[in-house]
């Protein structure tokens, strides 16, 4: 065999090069039809954990219709996003999720997705915020908050993103707690979990923000004014006075600006409290 000559080495490198140029070239143009194809299809919005319409999911949820997107309510209970969704009315669709389990969380992106929907944003609004003596902890309960608060996290985050790369848009975010910071005497149980919530999203802040991804998170701070805590603890909520509690319909506000945030100016950690919260 002769010797390669710098003539030949040329071709090569030329051949080469067309080569890779037409292989990127063409990932370019077929990413660019799934962009295409997503921007004619319905604009949807799912929140994970949507609950009553007087809470955060439900008042989140609202906004989202109110902003033009359809709005996938997704909870365990069945009778609390029902009356969500009939709240809203015809832009919004109730299915049952339980966030505990990757399979259930899975059929509700692959309803989503076989409804025809582009999804625009999705929410994750799962917490239990419960204390609890740490002594009283067992290994099954610690699991137990993890796969609620964590865990399903992750299984949205990896299924939001999927669909959203391939769209090359959208916004995930992420309910947080003052616990996401700090671990107070008796919350062990709660800040493990929300704090390994906290450090998934900044981590994937990073990943996706620059393919146009926005992920955020919420730290809430302080007692939300909603159904939840008013059957819990009747009387509480009256006694913190006006304004003394989180509004849910100000809190679904403050998300709708962090999705129409613009990509120059995004927000990835911002916390939420009444103005008489001592922190």
């Amino acid at each position: 065999m002769g010797k390669q000559t710098d003539h030949d080495s040329g071709l090569a490198r030329q051949f080469f090069g067309r080569l890779i140029r037409q292989r990127l070239n063409g990932r370019r143009r077929a990413r660019r039809q799934r962009e295409l194809q997503a921007l004619n299809r319905p604009r949807a919005a799912l929140i994970v954990g949507a609950g009553s319409p007087n809470g955060i999911g439900g008042a989140v949820a609202q906004r989202a219709a109110e902003g033009g997107l359809h709005v996938f309510v997704a909870g365990r209970n069945v009778e609390k996003i029902a009356a969500t969704a009939a709240h809203i009315g015809n832009s919004a669709t109730a299915v049952v999720v339980d966030a505990r389990s990757t399979e259930s969380i899975q059929k509700v992106f692959e309803q989503i997705a076989s409804d025809g929907y582009a999804l625009d944003l999705v929410v994750h609004n799962v917490g239990t915020n419960r204390p609890k003596p740490f002594l009283d902890i067992t290994p099954e309960k610690l699991e137990s908050a993890w796969l609620q608060d964590t865990a399903s996290g992750f299984e949205v985050a990896r299924q939001a993103l999927a669909a959203m790369v391939e769209q090359g848009h959208g916004t995930l975010l992420f309910t947080g707690a003052s616990a996401s910071l700090r671990g107070k005497a008796g919350f062990a149980l709660f800040a493990q979990a929300k704090a390994g919530l906290r450090m998934l999203a900044q981590s994937l802040a990073r990943e996706f923000g620059p393919q146009g991804i926005h992920v955020a998170h919420v730290v809430i701070d302080g007692a939300v004014d909603g159904d939840r805590l008013r059957d819990s603890v009747p009387g509480y909520l009256d006694a913190q006075g006006e304004d003394g509690a989180l509004s849910p319909t100000a809190i679904a506000e403050t998300y709708w600006q962090l999705h129409q945030q613009h990509r120059s100016v995004w927000t990835h950690e911002l916390d939420l409290r009444p103005f008489k919260e001592n922190w």
